[in-house]
């Protein structure tokens, strides 16, 4: 196994719903890259398609103003 730590670490096993989108050419030979360098880097076998909802997620995850925004509103406990 290698050394190298990517940004998105081993998938988690999760209930999945299929979404569809359009995406550049350049952007998709770029997926398929990563889930190469993915699948070297933790030893199992995955697609640019499984890794697309974990990058979003994590994109999300990592952004403040989304993260601010979101916050649920905070009740007033007696």
């Amino acid at each position: 196994m290698s050394t190298t730590k990517l940004r998105l670490g081993p998938l988690p096993r999760a209930e999945n719903l299929k979404l569809t989108f359009t995406c550049p050419a350049g952007l998709k030979a770029d997926l398929e890259r990563y889930a190469a360098l993915h699948s070297k880097t933790y030893g199992e076998a995955v697609d640019a398609l499984t890794l697309i909802p974990h990058m979003l997620e994590a994109f999300m995850a990592r952004d403040r103003a989304f993260k601010r925004l979101n916050k649920p509103a905070l009740s007033a406990a007696p």
